[in-house]
C-alpha cells in the first residue's frame, strides 16, 4: 500500500474527541518500548510522524493517525511502565478501556509484543482483554530484527503457542529496523479496512 499524506489528526481522552467520523480504526495495544510508534513509522514510511521517545510511558493519551482519509492508525498509551504513579495508571487505564468498548470504528487490534521475551502477566491479561472484546485481532512479535533471523519464525509459533494454543489468531513477525516484514502487516490491515 502506498502512503502519500499521513497526518497526526488528534490526541484524545474521551469519546467527544475522537474523531467523527465513519473511516475505521486500526488500533495499536502493547507495553510501553514495545514499537508502536516505530511501528506506525515504519508502516508509513515517514521518520518522525509518531514520535518515539527513548522515555517509556510518556504516550498518556490515544493519539490518532489519519492514513490518506482510508483509516486510522490509533496509537493507545503502553502499560506496565512502573514509574507512572498509581493514580495515573488508573486513569490512563480507565480512558484506554472507554475507547476499546465504546469506539464503534475499531475494524482491527493489533498487538505488538517484543519477539525477544516471553509474554509478561500483563502481557497475557491485555491480551485475554482484547480477546473479550471479540474484535478482529492481529499480533505482531516484534523488534525481529534483535534475534538471529533463522529463529524468527521459530520464535513466533512458540510466542503463539504460550498466547493462542488455539492458533485462532494471526501471529507475524515485525521489525521496524528491517522492513521485510511490513508487506504481510499491509495485507492483513487491507483485508481489513476494505472489506469493511
Amino acid at each position: 500500500m502506498i502512503i502519500k499524506n499521513p497526518q497526526f489528526e488528534v490526541s484524545a481522552v474521551a469519546p467527544k474527541q475522537y474523531p467523527q467520523n465513519e473511516l475505521p480504526q486500526i488500533v495499536l495495544v502493547g507495553k510501553s518500548n514495545v514499537g508502536k510508534s516505530s511501528f506506525i513509522n515504519t508502516m508509513v514510511n515517514r521518520k518522525k510522524l509518531a514520535r518515539t521517545s527513548s522515555e517509556p510511558g510518556k504516550t498518556r493519551q490515544i493519539n490518532f493517525y489519519n492514513i490518506d482519509n482510508i483509516f486510522y492508525f490509533v496509537d493507545l498509551p503502553g502499560y506496565g511502565y512502573s514509574k507512572m504513579s498509581k493514580q495515573e495508571q488508573a486513569r490512563v487505564g480507565s480512558f484506554i478501556e472507554e475507547y476499546l468498548s465504546k469506539s464503534k470504528n475499531i475494524a482491527l487490534i493489533i498487538f505488538l509484543i517484543d519477539i525477544r521475551h516471553s509474554p509478561t502477566e500483563n502481557d497475557k491479561l491485555m491480551y485475554r482483554y482484547i480477546i473479550d472484546t471479540n474484535r478482529p485481532c492481529l499480533v505482531l512479535a516484534n523488534k525481529a530484527d534483535k534475534i538471529a533471523i533463522t529463529k524468527v519464525d521459530n520464535t513466533v509459533h512458540e510466542l503463539q503457542n504460550l498466547l493462542n494454543p488455539l492458533k485462532d489468531i494471526l501471529f507475524l513477525p515485525f521489525s521496524a529496523e528491517r522492513k521485510i516484514y511490513t508487506e504481510k502487516a499491509w495485507e492483513e490491515i487491507e483485508k481489513i479496512v476494505f472489506e469493511k
